[in-house]
């Protein structure tokens, strides 16, 4: 099967070339301030986002988001996909999607299976996507923790899925076999230091999900 790879948290232009480089299908910027990975001006954002070439989709991350926020990086033209990765309800994540008019995916923060069946029911019907990534960590995501990927062996997701959390060139092919992922996120997985990408782990990553 073809496999699918987002690069997060890219802050200079040169990652975001190595990510399209090596073929990754989305790259995602961060707005968090305190993520390492922040994108601090809409300046910035917009720069960045004209390093990204047609047919790579450029994914927003945002974490309880007031519409201030989001009116404001959306203005910069660089954002197609939303990424909600605080604690957002059902009805703000379909109401940020009727506002803005841009599709919506929804992080499940996974501890057990329980996380799973229940974000599927919260938020199957007013997300474009799902994804999963561990729960727990100092921060809403790049935390470098893999949760038990066999709760999604063989699990039916009705809406197409990422999965995140502690991904590297190592273990992705397991990751996948394991759960059938057909899109894979990482961050701190290809980082030389934390917030700081490594462009070779980036193209050691991107190998490795082409050859699956």
């Amino acid at each position: 099967m073809s496999v699918e790879a987002k690069i997060c948290g890219l802050t200079t232009p040169e990652a975001i070339y190595a990510a399209a480089r090596g073929g990754a299908r989305w790259v995602g910027f961060v707005t968090y301030p305190r993520s390492p990975r922040h994108v601090g001006s809409v300046e910035l954002l917009a720069a960045l986002g004209k390093c990204v070439p047609p047919g790579v989709g450029r994914v927003g991350l945002f974490v309880d988001p007031d519409d201030a926020l989001l009116d404001e990086r959306l203005a910069s033209g660089a954002i197609d996909l939303l990424q909600l990765q605080g604690g957002e309800k059902p009805d703000r994540v379909a109401g940020i999607k009727a506002r803005t008019g841009r599709p919506v995916m929804k992080v499940i923060k996974v501890a057990e299976a329980a996380d799973i069946v229940r974000g599927i029911a919260d938020f199957g019907s007013v997300a474009d996507r799902l994804m999963f990534e561990a729960a727990g960590g100092t921060l809403p995501g790049g935390n470098a923790r893999a949760f038990d990927w066999t709760l999604l062996s063989g699990r039916t997701v009705p809406l197409p899925w990422f999965l995140a959390g502690g991904l590297t060139a190592d273990n992705v092919a397991e990751a996948v076999r394991v759960t059938g992922a057909r899109t894979v996120d990482v961050s701190s997985g290809v980082e030389s230091s934390r917030g700081v990408k490594s462009l070779a782990l980036i193209g050691a990553f991107l190998d490795r999900v082409k050859a699956l």
